[in-house]
């Protein structure tokens, strides 16, 4: 699945394939779907605030995302120096979709 998103003035796409997890642990050392779930459980959390939630999770799974559409983008920190803003609190709602489609099976 692919999306656009306009951030900083800028179209960013962000895409999911089958090797975007294997990415995201070649790049951070972290498990995809590990880091996916303890970001769900500080959603759905009673008390859910924005000390109980991983920024750096967040950010790492948009620039995975981006790297997955654009194989020429640069490391995490270099790309995220090309926004002024980069509002992750709006971006992550905007990539829901394509992380629930991660997680869920098309058959029936």
């Amino acid at each position: 699945m692919e999306k656009t998103i306009v951030i900083d003035g800028k179209n960013v796409v962000f895409k999911s394939t089958g090797a975007t997890p294997l990415r995201y642990k070649q790049q951070f050392g972290k498990d995809f779907f590990a880091e996916l779930a303890k970001m769900e459980k500080a959603f759905n959390a009673k008390e859910a605030s924005y000390e109980s939630l991983d920024f750096e999770a967040f950010y790492n799974i948009a620039w995975t995302l981006a790297k997955t559409a654009d194989k020429e983008i640069a490391s995490p920190l270099e790309w995220l120096d090309t926004f002024d803003e980069f509002p992750i609190v709006d971006i992550i709602p905007e990539l829901q979709d394509i992380l629930a489609r991660m997680l869920n099976s098309k058959k029936k």
